[in-house]
């Protein structure tokens, strides 16, 4: 085989795969767009029987809403993932709250002074 067959196959192969990419990008921002259920089911039937014609077709009418709801859904998921980490940190009590609870513990007469150092000690070390 040579040289020059090895570059040509590896460029279909790229190509080939960018190809699915781009199908995969459009069809699930066609299924994140707010178009009617028959807009969505006309586009799958145009990209499935005139698939490059289909998706030529899309990225021309609907380029620009499509990096907007890329953009959007990026920013909600940043959203969404801030939240949960603030969230988690927050839920983690503090030692100095965990101190109170034992000294209230030990207060009430539910641990005995050596059990109290001992709790003590572990929540310090």
């Amino acid at each position: 085989m040579r040289l020059f067959d090895i570059f040509w196959t590896m460029l279909w192969f790229f190509l080939f795969i960018a190809w699915i990419w781009l199908l995969i990008s459009v069809v699930s921002d066609l299924f994140r767009s707010e178009a009617s259920g028959a807009a969505k089911a006309g586009w799958v039937i145009l990209i499935l029987f005139f698939p490059v014609l289909g998706v030529l077709v899309y990225l021309l009418v609907n380029g620009g809403k499509m990096h907007e709801r890329t953009v959007a859904q990026l920013a909600s998921l940043e959203e969404a993932r801030r939240a949960y980490i603030q969230e988690v940190a927050s839920a983690a009590p503090s030692i100095a709250d965990e101190l109170a609870k034992l000294a209230e513990l030990h207060r009430d007469g539910v641990l005995n002074d050596e059990e109290f150092q001992a709790a003590k000690a572990k929540l310090l070390t």
